[in-house]
Protein backbone atom coordinates (compact mmCIF):
# COMPACT_ATOMS: atom_id res chain seq x y z
CA UNK A 1 0.00 0.00 0.00
CA UNK A 2 1.63 3.39 -0.89
CA UNK A 3 2.21 6.20 0.59
CA UNK A 4 -0.33 8.75 -0.23
CA UNK A 5 -3.62 6.24 -1.20
CA UNK A 6 -6.51 8.87 -1.45
CA UNK A 7 -9.11 8.13 0.75
CA UNK A 8 -12.95 9.16 -0.06
CA UNK A 9 -16.62 9.12 2.00
CA UNK A 10 -18.71 7.09 -0.04
CA UNK A 11 -21.72 6.65 2.85
CA UNK A 12 -23.55 8.22 4.14
CA UNK A 13 -23.29 11.40 1.47
CA UNK A 14 -20.49 10.57 -1.26
CA UNK A 15 -17.73 12.84 -1.36
CA UNK A 16 -15.88 13.35 -4.56
CA UNK A 17 -11.99 13.67 -4.25
CA UNK A 18 -9.50 12.29 -2.05
CA UNK A 19 -10.40 14.06 1.88
CA UNK A 20 -7.27 16.23 3.48
CA UNK A 21 -6.05 15.55 7.22
CA UNK A 22 -8.60 18.83 8.13
CA UNK A 23 -11.38 17.28 6.25
CA UNK A 24 -10.53 13.41 7.89
CA UNK A 25 -10.16 14.90 11.49
CA UNK A 26 -13.64 17.05 11.08
CA UNK A 27 -15.25 13.46 10.23
CA UNK A 28 -14.28 11.56 13.58
CA UNK A 29 -13.79 14.73 15.84
CA UNK A 30 -13.82 15.07 19.39
CA UNK A 31 -17.14 14.42 21.48
CA UNK A 32 -18.74 16.94 23.77
CA UNK A 33 -19.35 14.49 26.04
CA UNK A 34 -16.97 11.83 27.81
CA UNK A 35 -16.48 9.27 24.99
CA UNK A 36 -14.64 6.20 24.53
CA UNK A 37 -13.39 5.45 20.71
CA UNK A 38 -12.25 1.61 20.56
CA UNK A 39 -9.74 1.15 17.26
CA UNK A 40 -8.94 -1.93 15.31
CA UNK A 41 -8.19 -3.56 12.11
CA UNK A 42 -9.02 -6.81 10.79
CA UNK A 43 -8.99 -9.05 7.52
CA UNK A 44 -12.27 -9.16 5.09
CA UNK A 45 -12.96 -12.67 7.01
CA UNK A 46 -12.64 -11.17 10.72
CA UNK A 47 -8.94 -11.96 11.38
CA UNK A 48 -7.43 -9.73 14.33
CA UNK A 49 -3.62 -10.35 13.32
CA UNK A 50 -1.96 -11.58 10.38
CA UNK A 51 1.20 -14.03 11.31
CA UNK A 52 0.59 -12.92 15.01
CA UNK A 53 0.47 -9.21 14.78
CA UNK A 54 -2.21 -6.70 13.81
CA UNK A 55 0.34 -4.68 11.75
CA UNK A 56 0.14 -7.19 8.76
CA UNK A 57 -3.42 -6.07 8.20
CA UNK A 58 -2.56 -2.07 8.40
CA UNK A 59 -1.32 0.22 5.33
CA UNK A 60 -1.04 3.78 4.80
CA UNK A 61 -4.34 4.69 4.64
CA UNK A 62 -5.32 2.56 8.05
CA UNK A 63 -1.72 4.19 9.74
CA UNK A 64 -3.44 7.72 8.30
CA UNK A 65 -6.06 7.35 10.27
CA UNK A 66 -4.66 5.66 13.49
CA UNK A 67 -2.73 8.95 13.99
CA UNK A 68 -5.42 11.36 13.66
CA UNK A 69 -7.46 9.47 16.15
CA UNK A 70 -4.41 9.45 18.50
CA UNK A 71 -4.46 12.80 17.70
CA UNK A 72 -8.16 13.64 18.52
CA UNK A 73 -7.86 11.41 21.83
CA UNK A 74 -7.28 12.37 25.63
CA UNK A 75 -5.93 9.02 26.83
CA UNK A 76 -4.59 6.37 24.50
CA UNK A 77 -6.11 3.14 26.61
CA UNK A 78 -4.17 -0.54 26.27
CA UNK A 79 -4.09 -3.41 27.64
CA UNK A 80 -0.91 -4.80 28.93
CA UNK A 81 -0.44 -7.98 26.63
CA UNK A 82 -0.96 -6.26 24.22
CA UNK A 83 1.64 -3.74 24.98
CA UNK A 84 3.91 -6.25 25.19
CA UNK A 85 3.35 -8.47 22.32
CA UNK A 86 3.05 -5.63 19.81
CA UNK A 87 6.35 -3.88 21.32
CA UNK A 88 4.12 -0.08 21.92
CA UNK A 89 7.04 2.95 22.18
CA UNK A 90 6.41 5.81 23.63
CA UNK A 91 3.05 7.83 22.73
CA UNK A 92 4.52 10.32 20.73
CA UNK A 93 3.06 12.67 17.69
CA UNK A 94 4.27 14.98 14.69
CA UNK A 95 4.75 18.41 15.58
CA UNK A 96 2.13 19.75 13.14
CA UNK A 97 -0.25 17.13 15.51
CA UNK A 98 1.28 18.96 18.09
CA UNK A 99 0.83 21.93 17.17
CA UNK A 100 -3.11 21.30 16.33
CA UNK A 101 -3.59 19.90 20.12
CA UNK A 102 -2.12 23.12 21.53
CA UNK A 103 -4.26 25.39 19.43
CA UNK A 104 -7.09 23.95 21.07
CA UNK A 105 -5.89 24.22 24.37
CA UNK A 106 -5.03 20.24 24.90
CA UNK A 107 -1.94 18.78 26.21
CA UNK A 108 0.79 18.15 23.43
CA UNK A 109 0.40 14.50 23.76
CA UNK A 110 -2.38 12.24 25.51
CA UNK A 111 -1.21 9.93 27.98
CA UNK A 112 -0.72 6.37 27.89
CA UNK A 113 -3.57 4.17 30.08
CA UNK A 114 -2.74 0.38 31.01
CA UNK A 115 -4.77 -2.12 32.07
CA UNK A 116 -3.04 -4.41 33.87
CA UNK A 117 -4.33 -6.76 36.77
CA UNK A 118 -0.84 -8.74 37.15
CA UNK A 119 1.64 -5.93 36.88
CA UNK A 120 3.82 -7.84 34.04
CA UNK A 121 5.27 -4.40 33.00
CA UNK A 122 8.96 -3.37 32.21
CA UNK A 123 9.25 0.14 33.31
CA UNK A 124 12.19 -0.08 30.71
CA UNK A 125 10.14 -0.35 28.06
CA UNK A 126 9.94 2.61 25.72
CA UNK A 127 6.14 3.12 26.12
CA UNK A 128 6.86 4.05 30.18
CA UNK A 129 10.51 5.16 30.02
CA UNK A 130 10.78 7.29 27.17
CA UNK A 131 7.09 8.74 27.62
CA UNK A 132 6.39 12.23 27.00
CA UNK A 133 3.45 12.37 29.44
CA UNK A 134 3.42 9.98 32.52
CA UNK A 135 1.45 6.94 32.02
CA UNK A 136 -1.13 5.70 34.20
CA UNK A 137 -1.89 1.73 34.98
CA UNK A 138 -5.25 0.38 35.54
CA UNK A 139 -4.75 -2.09 38.39
CA UNK A 140 -6.51 -3.82 41.27
CA UNK A 141 -5.99 -3.22 44.67
CA UNK A 142 -3.78 -7.26 45.50
CA UNK A 143 -1.55 -6.08 42.47
CA UNK A 144 2.05 -5.94 43.27
CA UNK A 145 4.16 -3.36 40.99
CA UNK A 146 7.21 -4.62 39.81
CA UNK A 147 10.57 -2.78 40.92
CA UNK A 148 10.71 0.68 39.17
CA UNK A 149 7.32 0.89 37.95
CA UNK A 150 5.83 3.14 40.05
CA UNK A 151 8.90 5.34 39.16
CA UNK A 152 7.79 5.92 35.37
CA UNK A 153 3.85 5.65 35.66
CA UNK A 154 1.15 6.20 38.31
CA UNK A 155 -0.74 3.80 39.35
CA UNK A 156 -5.11 3.21 39.78
CA UNK A 157 -6.44 0.41 42.04
CA UNK A 158 -9.71 -0.15 41.12
CA UNK A 159 -11.66 -3.17 41.92
CA UNK A 160 -10.38 -6.36 43.69
CA UNK A 161 -13.06 -8.94 42.38
CA UNK A 162 -11.39 -12.31 41.28
CA UNK A 163 -10.32 -13.74 38.23
CA UNK A 164 -13.18 -15.83 36.92
CA UNK A 165 -12.33 -19.41 35.14
CA UNK A 166 -13.41 -18.27 31.94
CA UNK A 167 -10.55 -16.04 32.00
CA UNK A 168 -7.86 -18.68 31.10
CA UNK A 169 -5.70 -17.30 33.92
CA UNK A 170 -1.81 -19.48 33.56
CA UNK A 171 -0.15 -20.23 37.09
CA UNK A 172 0.93 -16.45 37.80
CA UNK A 173 -2.19 -14.74 37.63
CA UNK A 174 -2.03 -13.54 34.22
CA UNK A 175 -3.89 -14.58 31.06
CA UNK A 176 -2.37 -16.25 28.65
CA UNK A 177 -1.90 -14.99 24.77
CA UNK A 178 -1.44 -11.37 22.93
CA UNK A 179 -3.81 -9.04 23.65
CA UNK A 180 -5.77 -10.68 26.34
CA UNK A 181 -6.09 -8.35 29.30
CA UNK A 182 -3.85 -9.11 31.92
CA UNK A 183 -5.97 -10.02 34.83
CA UNK A 184 -9.23 -8.49 33.26
CA UNK A 185 -11.68 -9.60 35.99
CA UNK A 186 -9.67 -8.15 38.47
CA UNK A 187 -9.79 -4.74 37.34
CA UNK A 188 -12.55 -2.43 37.46
CA UNK A 189 -13.02 -1.05 34.49
CA UNK A 190 -16.12 1.51 34.98
CA UNK A 191 -14.75 2.79 38.13
CA UNK A 192 -11.12 2.90 36.25
CA UNK A 193 -12.33 5.20 33.42
CA UNK A 194 -14.44 7.30 35.82
CA UNK A 195 -10.94 7.95 37.45
CA UNK A 196 -9.36 8.94 34.06
CA UNK A 197 -12.50 11.57 33.80
CA UNK A 198 -11.93 12.81 37.31
CA UNK A 199 -8.03 13.65 36.20
CA UNK A 200 -9.74 15.90 32.97
CA UNK A 201 -9.36 12.82 30.29
CA UNK A 202 -12.70 12.70 28.72
CA UNK A 203 -11.91 11.56 24.87
CA UNK A 204 -10.48 8.05 25.20
CA UNK A 205 -8.78 5.55 22.35
CA UNK A 206 -8.96 2.07 23.08
CA UNK A 207 -6.37 0.28 20.59
CA UNK A 208 -6.99 -3.23 22.26
CA UNK A 209 -6.46 -6.42 22.17
CA UNK A 210 -9.13 -8.28 22.09
CA UNK A 211 -10.02 -8.99 25.66
CA UNK A 212 -10.51 -5.37 26.99
CA UNK A 213 -12.43 -4.95 23.98
CA UNK A 214 -14.69 -7.99 25.20
CA UNK A 215 -14.20 -6.40 28.91
CA UNK A 216 -15.43 -2.80 27.61
CA UNK A 217 -18.50 -4.31 25.67
CA UNK A 218 -19.69 -5.94 28.62
CA UNK A 219 -19.67 -3.50 31.03
CA UNK A 220 -21.54 -1.32 28.49
CA UNK A 221 -18.87 1.58 28.10
CA UNK A 222 -18.26 1.58 24.48
CA UNK A 223 -19.33 4.89 22.77
CA UNK A 224 -17.85 3.94 19.51
CA UNK A 225 -16.20 1.67 17.05
CA UNK A 226 -13.21 2.53 14.18
CA UNK A 227 -12.75 -0.66 12.31
CA UNK A 228 -10.79 -0.20 9.43
CA UNK A 229 -11.30 -3.73 7.04
CA UNK A 230 -7.99 -4.73 4.77
CA UNK A 231 -9.08 -6.39 1.56
CA UNK A 232 -7.87 -10.02 2.14
CA UNK A 233 -8.84 -13.48 3.46
CA UNK A 234 -6.25 -14.40 6.70
CA UNK A 235 -7.91 -18.01 6.75
CA UNK A 236 -8.42 -19.87 9.91
CA UNK A 237 -6.30 -19.23 13.08
CA UNK A 238 -6.35 -15.72 14.33
CA UNK A 239 -8.95 -14.70 16.73
CA UNK A 240 -11.87 -11.40 16.59
CA UNK A 241 -11.27 -8.13 17.39
CA UNK A 242 -13.05 -8.91 20.70
CA UNK A 243 -12.89 -11.94 23.16
CA UNK A 244 -13.73 -12.45 26.03
CA UNK A 245 -17.07 -13.97 28.03
CA UNK A 246 -20.51 -13.55 26.30
CA UNK A 247 -22.07 -9.79 26.73
CA UNK A 248 -25.48 -8.88 25.13
CA UNK A 249 -25.73 -7.67 22.19
CA UNK A 250 -25.13 -3.54 22.06
CA UNK A 251 -26.34 -1.80 19.03
CA UNK A 252 -23.90 0.72 17.36
CA UNK A 253 -25.65 2.36 14.10
CA UNK A 254 -23.24 2.99 11.31
CA UNK A 255 -21.85 6.59 11.23
CA UNK A 256 -20.16 6.74 7.97
CA UNK A 257 -17.94 4.87 5.51
CA UNK A 258 -14.52 5.42 3.90
CA UNK A 259 -13.00 3.89 1.34
CA UNK A 260 -9.28 3.64 0.04
CA UNK A 261 -7.73 3.83 -3.37
CA UNK A 262 -6.49 0.00 -2.44
CA UNK A 263 -9.24 -1.28 -1.31
CA UNK A 264 -9.56 -0.44 2.61
CA UNK A 265 -12.56 0.49 3.83
CA UNK A 266 -13.02 2.46 7.07
CA UNK A 267 -15.94 1.95 9.17
CA UNK A 268 -17.31 3.72 11.77
CA UNK A 269 -20.05 3.03 13.84
CA UNK A 270 -21.18 4.98 17.40
CA UNK A 271 -23.89 5.89 19.41
CA UNK A 272 -26.09 9.33 19.34
CA UNK A 273 -23.92 11.54 16.76
CA UNK A 274 -25.54 14.56 18.69
CA UNK A 275 -22.83 13.53 21.19
CA UNK A 276 -20.31 14.68 19.24
CA UNK A 277 -18.73 17.88 18.05
CA UNK A 278 -16.31 19.37 15.27
CA UNK A 279 -13.05 19.05 15.87
CA UNK A 280 -11.89 21.76 13.23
Amino acid sequence: MSVGTPIERIWPAPVTGALTDPELTALYGRAARPHLRVNFVASADGAVTLDGYSAGLSGEPDKRVFGLLRMLCDALVVAAGTLRHEGYRAVRLSPERRAWRRERGLAEFPTLVVVSGSLDLDPAQAAFADAPVRPIVLTHADAVPPPGLTDVADLVRCGTAPVTSTDRVDGSGRVDGSGRVDGSGRVDLAVGLAELRRRGLDQLLCEGGPHLFGALTAADLVDELCLTVAPLLAGAGPGRITAGDASPPRHLPLRHVLAAADGVLMLRYARDPAGSAPAA
